[in-house]
């Protein structure tokens, strides 16, 4: 399926893995690059040593791009890892959490394309201005760091604004084939898709993550606080209720991380090792988790993700 965004990004199938951080592993990511989509690296929470052996595996998985996603909230990290993502060979770079105007004319310098996930209108408008090659439309149902504007309403309103200048690719809520027909019709040329990938063998998680978000429905997730400090929809638990409750605790970003860490429920990156505390763990989730029923391959959850896709138009050409 051939769109702008596969054209540019020279990849088979418009579907992006979202760069979740400690998810998003060398797994993860070559299995989706592999299937014809194009995997992204969730690196906020990776040393540079880290990331550099992660995107090293990961060449010995797949010739096919890959990507690497980093917090433009947290400056240093994205200069510590600039380097690290040139010369490991990524082939596009995503901002979370702001425009990364400081790195993107070095990232073209190497041919390394630049989107910037995008909560509103203008952040769209202002990331096509300071030279982003695509923007991500996020709307609230997605998990992890998230705003306020649905996806039904916010993708039409981005592509409107500048996907005359820059592809558009649609993000939250989406969870199968007809999400992507439904972003295709609203004018976008691709799929960002965290939450399902979550539910995936090759996906990095701690134990009783994945199955968590089997047992959950649409209403369990929650936008809060209480993990970073900026709003990121996440599984509700007994620490995030405790927020709910007394939002004057809260700290700003990055000192809510670091009181999370010392109580122990900020373990993104711990891997199959660790056992989760499932009533207290940070665990970015969004609502298209009710939607998850099973585990599966990340190939297998492409490639149901492109014939859902394909019946769905076919359905509505069918249409008098």
């Amino acid at each position: 399926m051939r769109t702008r965004l596969t054209e540019m990004l020279n990849i088979e199938l418009p579907v992006m893995l979202a760069g979740m951080g400690g998810v998003s592993y060398s797994d993860l990511v070559a299995a989706v690059s592999e299937a014809g989509g194009i995997g992204t690296f969730g690196a906020a929470p990776m040393s540079t040593e880290l990331l550099v052996e992660e995107m090293a595996r990961v060449r010995t998985m797949t010739k096919k791009p890959f990507g690497v996603d980093l917090l433009t909230a947290s400056p240093d990290s994205v200069m510590r890892n600039i380097k690290a993502v040139i010369e490991g060979g990524a082939s596009i770079y995503v901002a979370g959490l702001g425009v990364p105007r400081e790195v993107i004319d070095e990232l073209h310098k190497h041919n390394i394309l630049v989107g910037s996930m995008c909560g509103k209108v203008r952040h769209a408008v202002a990331a096509v201005a300071s030279g982003c090659d695509f923007v991500v439309a996020q709307g609230t149902e997605a998990g992890g760091h998230t705003g306020t504007v649905a996806t039904m309403t916010l993708v039409p309103m981005v592509v409107d604004a500048v996907g005359d200048k820059v592809p558009v690719v649609a993000a939250g809520g989406i969870f199968d084939g007809r999400g992507l027909a439904a972003a295709l019709a609203l004018g976008a040329d691709g799929i960002w898709v965290g939450t399902k990938f979550i539910a995936t063998h090759e996906a990095h998680t701690g134990q009783g993550y994945k199955e968590k978000m089997v047992e959950i429905n649409e209403d369990d997730t929650v936008v809060s606080r209480a993990y970073t400090g900026k709003t990121c929809r996440v599984i509700r638990t007994s620490w995030t209720q405790q927020f709910e409750d007394h939002p004057e605790k809260l700290k700003k970003f990055p000192e809510q991380v670091m009181v999370a860490a010392g109580a122990g429920v900020q373990q993104l990156g711990s891997g199959p090792g660790v056992t989760l505390d499932t009533d207290k763990a940070f665990m970015a989730c969004g609502q298209a988790a009710g939607a998850v029923k099973e585990i599966l391959p990340a190939r297998q959850v492409v490639e149901e993700f492109m014939d859902g896709c394909r019946k769905a138009i076919d359905r509505l050409s069918a249409l008098k």
